[in-house]
């Protein structure tokens, strides 16, 4: 993989222009963030927090995460009004084995700055990342009463690869649907290749 991160990083920060006119600077997460990144986590009401996979109330959890960012590993572009975080998407990979040229991309977006196009630019911007480190396919993954963000990821080009009915628990043992939904990713070679 002739990829390098510090190359693509290098495109951040960059400033976006949401639907109703405000703008966003998106840029990678910052050792320094962890106040605000935690706080983020805090705004996600109760009833969603139950459908991340890690207790990230805790300040320890977003501590760690903070403190041992490897990028190549997992890399979250954070979207920022002011110095507030108010949206994250992560490219997750795994750097060996029989997944490693597969992504998985995660997304979210503070309650108050929904509905005007940030997490649909948070996750296009991860999925260029992803292409350009030369990953193969992207996943994400559901349940399947987070239907605002599955239509999301379709409209970006993701199908359901596959439904589990009952297959995952929530933090209160709650029973849920499991849905993967992926996208073949381009080659740039191929974008070229589709152009001309």
């Amino acid at each position: 993989m002739s990829f390098n991160i510090e190359l693509e990083l290098q495109r951040f920060p960059k400033v976006i222009t949401l639907r109703d006119g405000t703008t966003a600077t998106l840029r990678p997460l910052r050792a320094q963030d962890e106040k605000e990144f935690h706080q983020l986590f805090l705004d996600i009401p109760e009833p969603e927090r139950m459908f991340i996979k890690h207790r990230v109330t805790d300040i320890e959890v977003v501590r760690d995460w903070c403190r041992d960012i490897d990028y190549g590993r997992n890399l979250p572009l954070v979207a920022l009004m002011g110095r507030k975080i108010v949206g994250d998407a992560t490219l997750h990979q795994q750097l060996g084995g029989w997944k490693r040229h597969i992504g998985r991309v995660s997304v979210l977006v503070h309650p108050n700055y929904r509905g005007r196009g940030l997490a649909r630019t948070l996750v296009s911007e991860i999925v260029e990342i992803a292409r350009h480190a030369g990953l193969e396919k992207v996943e994400a993954e559901f349940i399947g009463e987070q239907e605002a963000a599955i239509k999301m990821f379709a409209l970006l080009g993701f199908s359901q690869l596959l439904r589990l009915e009952d297959y995952v628990k929530d933090m209160q043992a709650v029973s849920h649907d499991y849905i993967l939904m992926g996208l073949e990713l381009k080659t740039d070679e191929e974008y070229a290749g589709a152009a001309g």
